[in-house]
């Protein structure tokens, strides 16, 4: 019986780890595309925190913030932070940039 449950986190953190990696790459994904939509280069991407979130309204769901780096002028760098929930980006905050 211990070996079910031992298999059982055995798979529930395989999962998690699948699971951010898929996570980072859709924000990746959506990082990108919002830096070509805006003319802006982009420079890397790092996850924060991911938690489990309960609403009422969305009943339990991921949450993920990024930390992206980019450019506007090609010399300085700036950082944003990007929220997804789920794979979907709920909102981006970007500082004021040179262009």
């Amino acid at each position: 019986m211990e070996n079910i449950y031992l298999l059982l986190i055995v798979c529930l953190f395989l999962w998690y780890f699948i699971y951010l990696r898929k996570v980072s790459e859709f924000a990746l994904r959506h990082i990108t595309a919002y830096c070509e939509k805006d003319g802006l280069q982009f420079i890397s991407l790092s996850r924060r925190s991911s938690r489990l979130t309960f609403s009422k309204a969305s009943g339990p769901h991921w949450i993920s913030i990024f930390d992206f780096e980019f450019s506007g002028d090609g010399e300085s760098s700036y950082q944003g932070q990007a929220t997804l929930k789920g794979y979907k980006l709920e909102n981006t905050h970007v500082p004021m940039y040179k262009i």
